[in-house]
């Protein structure tokens, strides 16, 4: 599997093989890595590509590596007539389609979806946290909830959530029951039209002690001045800046 590096210098970037435990940044003085999983009908190039303001507020505290999900969503989608990047999506509510709302009787793709952000993981790491986005959010929020279970495969510290939701599926239920006891920061555009704001705020109240951004914008990834400074205290929890001796808000 290929992951795009994009943080700091470099761009492309293949990481070497790791199983090392997340949350390393701390002691080894590096900057966070966070794998970054994108949204629906997007690709690891479409989400570097959109997240360029993201980027540029992380520098030197974080790097984000992007991850293609597994499955092409039949039919292409936006902006797309590029064969050799299709645009892709992490589960299917219907036969080769999805809708966030939809209370999908047979779900299909979640498990392969869930193998390929582990072999993501070990195989480009070693990560200290998730970012995810729409539906990319939604998943990274069920590998918190396996992590906080103990799942040796998601070794990651903490997520931040943009515009993620609960999944109405049925089979997916499991992931919801228990609070989730991993440190998140949700990110909500109170005018999002495609993932309205309650249903990002409903799979922040999964956590336990979740952290909540709202933001006035629509459905992206916002990286202004008030939302970088809130990245910038999330994170500090896990990477202190210099001449800190412990994080503040060490869990």
């Amino acid at each position: 599997m290929s992951a795009l590096c994009f943080g700091g210098k470099g761009g492309l970037g293949r990481k070497r093989r790791s199983r090392l435990p997340a949350a390393g940044a701390m002691a080894e003085g590096r900057p966070l890595r966070l794998l970054a999983l994108h949204g629906y009908r997007q690709s690891e190039r479409r989400f570097r590509q959109r997240t360029g303001a993201l980027r540029k507020a992380l520098r030197g505290r974080a790097e984000l590596v992007a991850v293609s999900a597994p499955h092409p969503v039949p039919g292409g989608g936006e902006d797309d007539d590029d064969g050799d990047d299709p645009p892709r999506g992490w589960w299917f509510s219907g036969p080769g389609t999805f809708e966030a709302g939809e209370v999908a009787a047979a779900p299909a793709g979640l498990e392969e979806s869930l193998s390929a952000v582990a072999a993501a993981l070990a195989e480009h790491g070693p990560f200290d946290g998730l970012l995810g986005f729409s539906q990319g959010a939604a998943l990274a929020a069920m590998a918190c909830a396996l992590r906080a279970r103990g799942d040796p495969r998601f070794p990651v510290a903490f997520a931040i959530l943009v515009a993620g939701f609960v999944s109405r599926a049925p089979a997916h239920g499991h992931f919801y029951r228990e609070p989730i006891a991993l440190p998140t920061l949700h990110v909500v555009g109170d005018a999002d039209a495609v993932i309205a704001a309650p249903l990002s705020r409903e799979l922040a109240q999964h956590f336990v002690e979740p952290v909540v951004l709202t933001h006035p914008g629509g459905h992206f990834v916002p990286a202004a001045a008030p939302q970088k400074k809130a990245y910038l205290d999330f994170l500090d929890r896990f990477c202190p800046r210099r001449g800190q001796t412990e994080p503040p808000g060490a869990i």
